[in-house]
């Protein structure tokens, strides 16, 4: 059941930087839910092992280059499913900031109560 309900404040959480950025395009609810599968699964699994490969470059930029591969990974998630367009590269890093912002905030609510 925390699964289901994580999955829906995700869910919102996609919908909500969407509507905040005009640079996001999603076009329904339910392509919003396959964006936050997709991106759930993406930095558990692609994310870790991009890091790890990356890591001597990401220690010589200070860490800067977690935030570029954070940005093409929403830009590959925005290749993969249909529906969700991401208008360049500083939107999908503009993106992935604010759903982390919005994100951390919906679920703190959400687990509170």
């Amino acid at each position: 059941m925390q699964t289901l309900i994580s999955l829906v404040l995700s869910t919102i959480a996609v919908l909500v930087t969407a509507y905040i950025l005009p640079g996001v395009h999603v076009s329904s609810f339910l392509t919003a839910l396959v964006v936050a599968v997709v991106l759930g699964i993406v930095n558990s699994i692609i994310l870790p092992i991009l890091l790890l490969i990356t890591l001597p470059i990401n220690i010589l930029t200070l860490g800067l280059l977690t935030f570029v591969i954070i940005g093409l990974l929403v830009m590959a998630v925005s290749s993969i499913v249909p529906g969700f367009k991401v208008d360049g590269f500083w939107w999908a890093l503009i993106f992935a900031i604010v759903l982390a912002i919005i994100n951390s905030f919906l679920h703190a609510v959400g687990s509170s109560s």
